[in-house]
């Protein structure tokens, strides 16, 4: 029998209890998690100040970015300020008068559309 059996062979092994082995599966999880916790090192000072470091910069790109949001409002709001005020000067320049027109010498004639026809 032992020859049939050979060097590697299984050996069978009696039926184990269902508690036993859920006892001993909770037992390697515990002894794995304390394990994790042994091997964990508390965070080096250097690593603690390049996240401070790295919030302390994302907060400044923000504040920043928010500020080039506004300046560029407040720059578009001049510009429009600017084309709205020679928008007024045209209007004016090019303006009808009631019953006046712009005479190209530089004088102000009555306008022909002013209250009915002028005859003379």
């Amino acid at each position: 029998m032992a020859l049939l059996m050979g060097q590697y062979a299984y050996s069978k092994i009696d039926q184990e209890d269902p508690e036993e082995k859920k006892h001993r599966q909770a037992q390697f999880l515990i002894d794995k998690i304390l394990l994790q916790a042994d091997d964990r090192r508390s965070p080096s000072f250097f690593r603690i100040r390049i996240c401070k470091l790295k919030v302390k910069i994302g907060k400044r790109l923000k504040k920043l970015r928010k500020s080039m949001s506004l300046g560029m409002s407040a720059a578009r709001v001049g510009v429009y300020k600017r084309v709205m005020i020679h928008m007024k000067t045209w209007k004016r320049l090019f303006q009808y008068r009631g019953d006046q027109t712009i005479n190209v010498n530089g004088g102000l004639q009555p306008s022909v559309f002013a209250r009915g026809l002028i005859l003379s």
